[in-house]
């Protein structure tokens, strides 16, 4: 039986101090992944600590990939790679809460010459997989799923090369579609009509990888020949940007506030947060920016300042879809409010997370108005301290932390131990910024 945490959040006075943050999920998803398939040794320093990640070590452990966490740090992964061809699993892959895990894997499951079946939790289990078995289907693996949901039972095999152009704009079905195009006969095009992240390419080129990516309209088009040998790297994963998002609106709510965040992942297709906060009043400086294996990283200074308001909608919304939540939970605070359209797909997330924020501002007093593919909410609103619900969702429980050091009274976060799923130690890291 799952033991549910509730947290405690008092009002602030302010937010100051330094954070270095746990390694960027969506990367290290990918090196957990690629590093397996690659040949030879990985070292991966500053992998994430979240439980998402550690599911994709587990699935990879399953198929035979052996792998250490070194002793000087909880966070340094070592990994021997297998190769492309991985041993057949003795048990289900236990993918937890990861929709990350379960979709990326599939491509690299569906190039095995054997079945095996991938579960996940009660939450994940909800989630659609349809936009990963349509293609790979096509590609020639054998899905049997439940209407379209997990379990997946994949049969792999020698792959056909696709030609696909996404219905849905997702860097999780893109980097699952090139990782399966490593083991097919021939050239693999993926074509989205929006741009995503692009840690997949990023991190393929990494490990030696060769693939063409072309720029098209708002869009891009990526290849990749099957058949390509991957090495292992040594790698140090940079601070992940969708975590620092909670600080950075922490200290958007208190003109005067000052923060640091040293080594963070930069990514152009991942910074749009910073543009809309610094559009929003939030003064943010960059030092120190470096390329490390094709990804930016570098150090954030930042200074509150009142906030105005914004709309977030079209390119916006997919490129800040893990942002969103928190977003929406500090747009009371500010002076014109924000309204979220074309955002959709937050209502298949770990929690349907349109819902999950107008219930939760709503507890607090707040005016909402809710749309199937998104929010409006007046800025320059009075919010007080609730009983609120984490939907067992991490975005949510951290979101809410952030919006209730701006209430009035005490806010009680039911099920706050669902931050665990990215940021274990995210209560008390914020607990250390917090003047009171």
């Amino acid at each position: 039986m799952k033991v549910q945490s509730n947290a405690v959040v008092r009002p602030a006075r302010n937010i100051r101090g330094s954070v270095e943050l746990p390694g960027d999920k969506s990367i290290s998803h990918r090196y957990g992944m690629l590093s397996g398939i690659a040949e030879g040794p990985s070292r991966i320093e500053n992998y994430s600590t979240g439980a998402d990640c550690a599911s994709t070590l587990g699935c990879m452990r399953a198929m035979g990939v052996k792998w250490e966490r070194k002793s000087e740090g909880q966070n340094v992964i070592e990994v021997q790679g297998h190769g492309l061809s991985l041993a057949a699993p003795a048990a289900s892959l236990d993918c937890g809460n990861s929709g990350s895990t379960m979709r990326m894997l599939s491509g690299i499951v569906a190039g095995q010459s054997f079945t095996s079946e991938m579960i996940g939790d009660e939450s994940l289990s909800r989630r659609p997989m349809e936009r990963i078995i349509k293609p790979l289907s096509a590609m020639g693996a054998q899905i049997e799923s439940q209407q379209g949901r997990p379990p997946l039972r994949i049969t792999g095999g020698p792959l056909k090369p696709i030609d696909y152009k996404m219905p849905v704009a997702s860097a999780q079905v893109k980097s699952c579609l090139l990782f399966a195009g490593l083991f097919a006969d021939g050239e693999t095009r993926v074509e989205e009509s929006v741009r995503t992240r692009d840690h997949g390419e990023v991190a393929l080129r990494a490990f030696g990888a060769e693939l063409q990516r072309k720029m098209a309209g708002g869009g891009s088009e990526v290849r990749i020949r099957g058949g390509q040998r991957l090495q292992g790297i040594e790698a140090r994963v940079p601070g992940d940007l969708s975590s620092a998002a909670f600080f950075l609106c922490a200290a958007a709510l208190f003109p005067g506030s000052e923060l640091t965040l040293p080594n963070l992942l930069m990514n152009p297709t991942r910074a749009r947060l910073l543009d809309v906060l610094m559009q929003m009043g939030l003064h943010i400086s960059v030092t120190q920016l470096e390329e490390i294996h094709g990804e930016m990283v570098g150090s954030l200074q930042v200074e509150g300042a009142k906030l105005k308001g914004t709309t977030i909608a079209g390119a916006d919304s997919a490129a800040l879809i893990d942002e969103i939540p928190v977003l929406a939970a500090i747009a009371p605070f500010t002076d014109q409010g924000i309204e979220v359209r074309d955002a959709k797909e937050l209502r298949v997330k770990e929690s349907d997370r349109i819902s999950a924020v107008a219930t939760n501002l709503r507890k607090m007093g707040a005016q909402v108005e809710e749309f199937e593919d998104g929010l409006k909410i007046p800025g320059g609103q009075t919010l007080h301290g609730a009983e609120l619900d984490s939907f067992d969702d991490h975005r949510i429980a951290m979101a809410f932390a952030i919006a209730a050091l701006r209430a009035e009274g005490e806010t009680v976060i039911q099920g706050a131990e669902a931050a665990a799923i990215s940021y274990p130690a995210f209560f008390e890291t914020l607990e250390g910024l917090t003047a009171r």
